[in-house]
């Protein structure tokens, strides 16, 4: 029997995504058992009423992404959680290597858009600068070997989240998890993994307001 899994998915205001994104998990997802956990940041519009519509389950969030994708990991059924954007970015047909790298072992497994493979079709100059110098810092401190550090599609196994003492409220939640997983010896992999463009709506991040958060979060933990 095929272990069930939790598809952790944060929105705000996602309309006119959520369903492709809904609709790309089903076709894709080879898995019987599965379970699509939308944390929603009191949206709005009607990204709610899509979610439930097409078979969502719906708990809500106010805080942040991070306060968001902690309390879906806390409600997640499944043995295994994926966490993914509502902005179409993250590629569904990536899904299936994602949980299958769960099943053979891995704890975590982070998509990776620098590795052999990979990529991003939305990523501009200064945030692939950025993203290299969180790596090269992390690498440093920890002694780690990520290619990647701001992307947020990843699996875990449900049964080490409370190992990762995850905090953060907002955009420093990635940083955190790879900087946690280190320190608990976790069992980690990364896959190339393709960055998509958003197709519709307001973009969340904001490329030197979420830098010193990141920055901030690497400090924080490097004592």
């Amino acid at each position: 029997m095929n272990d069930y899994v939790s598809i952790v998915v944060p929105t705000l205001n996602e309309e006119k995504n959520i369903a492709k994104v809904i609709h790309g998990i089903r076709k894709n997802l080879r898995s019987d058992r599965y379970e699509i956990l939308v944390v929603d940041g009191h949206s709005r519009d009607n990204t709610v009423r899509i979610a439930k519509s097409l078979g969502a389950r719906v708990i809500y969030d106010s805080e942040g992404k991070g306060s968001a994708l902690i309390k879906g990991f806390n409600a997640a059924k499944g043995s295994i959680i994926v966490s993914m954007d509502a902005d179409l970015s993250n590629e569904p047909k990536e899904l299936n290597l994602l949980v299958e790298s769960i099943r053979i072992g891995y704890d975590v497994c982070m998509g990776s858009r620098f590795m052999v493979g990979g990529g991003s079709e939305d990523i501009s100059g200064i945030r692939v600068i950025g993203n290299k110098f969180f790596v090269f810092i992390v690498n440093l401190i920890f002694r780690s070997h990520y290619s990647d550090m701001c992307y947020g599609y990843r699996s875990f196994r449900k049964s080490i989240i409370r190992k990762l003492r995850l905090k953060e409220k907002g955009f420093g939640i990635e940083t955190e998890i790879n900087i946690n997983a280190v320190k608990a010896r976790l069992k980690v992999i990364e896959i190339p993994s393709t960055e998509k463009k958003r197709e519709a709506g307001e973009a969340k991040l904001r490329t030197f307001r979420d830098g010193y958060i990141i920055l901030k979060t690497i400090l924080k933990n490097s004592v």
